[in-house]
């Protein structure tokens, strides 16, 4: 009987769990470029149970009981949000698939789907917190306007020339399984094994997405689909606990039993 009470405990532990990544889910519906989290559940291990009269003994799977659940975090999960035009020059909105990557200060290498650009105080393109494109594309001080097209080639007007300058390219990165990059906050991911390798190119190859100027992508969070994970959690939760309080009035019964 005692086996009940670990077992209800895990089952709310593991929607607990669940809970909070809706939550946080629910918290960043507005923010640009965020992947939503993603659960599942996975049995925990199987113990022999003791034998009975009625059971078959030679039949494992009847004799094996199981020990409750774990909840599973899966990464994010990497569809595409839909683009809302900012008409900032500096706002990049990715079609398709392909993150960039940026330059940490300790000079690691970040990814990133929010390209809320701006110039850094070294004249590098550079994400809204300041880390610079890996390409190292460098705006002149007296730059007019900046323009980006489709394929992330980057030109620039400045007085002296009368046609746009061009000042770089801006390249994409591709896994082969994005949901195994580990986030790192602000819309930052770090690189792993369970990624792959990554795979460079330009916006518009093969497999890689586009690049829209005065575009963000909004987050892939869906206020339907998590307003109904929430009530199938909070219902299993509350069964759980009926469980857990169940296991306990009957541990009462025994307690209070005379001869």
């Amino acid at each position: 009987m005692m086996n009940s009470l670990y077992i209800g405990a895990t089952g709310m532990a593991a929607q607990q769990a669940h809970i909070d990544a809706i939550s946080n889910n629910v918290a960043n519906v507005n923010t640009p470029g965020f992947k939503a989290d993603r659960v599942t559940f996975q049995s925990l291990m199987y113990a022999a149970s003791p034998g009975g009269a009625d059971m078959d003994a030679g039949n494992d799977l009847q004799r094996a009981a199981g020990m409750g659940s774990v909840a599973l975090s899966l990464g994010k999960t990497f569809t595409s949000g839909d683009l809302k035009k900012t008409d900032q020059p500096l706002d990049l909105g990715i079609s398709g698939e392909g993150l960039v990557e940026l330059l940490l200060p300790d000079g690691s290498s970040a990814y990133s789907r929010t390209l809320s650009l701006q110039v850094n105080r070294d004249g590098l393109l550079a994400s809204a917190d300041g880390y610079p494109l890996r390409q190292q594309i460098t705006i002149p001080n007296d730059a007019t306007a900046i323009r980006i097209d489709r394929s992330g080639k980057v030109m620039v007007s400045v007085p002296d020339e009368k046609a746009p300058v061009e000042a770089g390219q801006i390249e994409l990165v591709r896994f082969v399984n994005p949901a195994g990059l580990p986030p790192l906050g602000s819309n930052l991911y770090g690189s792993s094994e369970k990624a792959g390798d990554p795979q460079f190119g330009k916006p518009g190859d093969s497999g890689f997405g586009t690049l829209s100027q005065g575009y963000l992508e909004a987050s892939n969070v869906k206020l339907v689909d998590q307003v109904v994970s929430l009530t199938l959690a909070q219902r299993a939760y509350e069964l759980n606990a009926k469980l857990v309080q169940a296991t306990d009035e009957m541990l009462g019964i025994v307690n209070n039993l005379r001869r």
